[in-house]
């Protein structure tokens, strides 16, 4: 496939620590780069460690991270690329916010719905047991809320799909959007 006729666009996966958001963006994200398209994962826990390292997880702080993921994303789409951004992203007008910054072909919200009893479980850092034992503040799910997205494109029941399932749900989508947008090759369509 001729790399430069692709479809750029968004794909916001929201959910708990411990949900699966990034390994599902992973997997979206190997995928598409196997069939030749060109795509990039921007992981709220990679971008901590530097761009928003400054950033608590504070309400005032967790809207400022939201607001500078998608404003990378943005820029990434402008360029051309299929973005996932994995990022918790508790609270629902900043994820409004961040679809305002999209055109309405650009931005698809992927609810990674799991359990909290199940993220719990897996907690993969020991951040849960830390925040129940008041190691740490400001968790969501623990001691701050978790906002239910009101209207994602796509709803991931954990429950019942798995991450290959999910993603090839995704990734499905993806190749529709592109035919639905007449992508021709040597065309790079926004």
């Amino acid at each position: 496939m001729d790399t430069s006729a692709q479809k750029s666009c968004c794909y916001w996966l929201t959910g708990l620590s411990g949900a699966g958001k990034s390994t599902i963006a992973n997997l979206i994200d190997e995928t598409l780069r196997a069939q030749g398209y060109r795509s990039f994962v921007l992981d709220g826990d990679q971008l901590r460690l530097g761009l928003n390292n400054n950033l608590s997880f504070t309400k005032a702080d967790r809207s400022e991270n939201v607001r500078r993921i998608s404003e990378v994303a943005k820029l990434m789409v402008e360029a051309g690329l299929v973005v996932v951004v994995s990022a918790i992203s508790p609270y629902e007008d900043d994820r409004q916010a961040a679809r305002r910054r999209f055109r309405n072909d650009e931005f698809f919200e992927v609810f990674i719905d799991t359990d909290i009893e199940v993220c719990m479980g897996r907690d993969p850092k020991g951040l849960y047991r830390r925040a129940k034992a008041k190691e740490i503040t400001h968790f969501t799910g623990v001691d701050d809320p978790y906002e239910r997205p009101t209207h994602p494109e796509f709803l991931i029941d954990t429950d019942l799909l798995s991450a290959r399932a999910a993603t090839d749900q995704i990734v499905k989508h993806y190749l529709a959007l592109n035919t639905s947008a007449g992508v021709q090759p040597g065309r790079n369509v926004r």
